[in-house]
């Protein structure tokens, strides 16, 4: 497959934020994952479905969408605290063949870059495309990441005031 063939495809998403706040403090808030609904804003619930070790299988819901619909899917993440780093997928696709997220956390300056690289292809009787998932994921992706740091970076703030 040619790597033309390979981009129309998979659908693939690369976006980072530098988050003004300490690595640990930005691990443990974006991994408390009964707190999603209040750190991201398009979810309406979480429900952890199984723990072992550091792999979590939970269902996440949306808010509904413009029409009413509630999406609801089940997804699996595995911790890996010492080298900062999540792997996810989505167990039920629902509209898509597949949905593997990796998300990084690195050091840089007195903040915290978070990465998220997420690789997909849609089915062929989704509502949407696989080039059209990706333009929305990326976008969708850079207005929660946004979010995120500013709940962070507001939590870091309180967390430790007069720094």
């Amino acid at each position: 497959m040619s790597t033309v063939e390979q981009q129309e495809t998979v659908g693939h998403t690369d976006n980072s934020i530098l988050i003004d706040a300490g690595i640990d403090h930005v691990w443990r808030m974006t991994n408390d994952l009964e707190a999603w609904p209040d750190l991201f804003t398009e979810y309406a619930e979480v429900e952890i479905l199984a723990q072992t070790g550091p792999t979590y299988r939970f269902r996440l819901k949306m808010h509904p969408d413009e029409s009413g619909r509630v999406w609801s899917w089940v997804s699996e993440r595995t911790l890996d605290e010492a080298a900062h780093e999540v792997v996810a997928r989505r167990v039920e696709p629902g509209p898509f063949e597949f949905m593997n997220i990796r998300w990084t956390y690195t050091p840089e300056g007195t903040g915290t870059r978070m990465r998220w690289v997420q690789d997909f292809h849609m089915r062929p009787e989704a509502p949407i495309d696989t080039a059209g998932m990706t333009r929305r994921i990326d976008a969708n992706s850079k207005v929660q990441m946004a979010v995120i740091r500013d709940k962070v970076e507001a939590a870091a703030r309180v967390k430790e005031p007069g720094t």
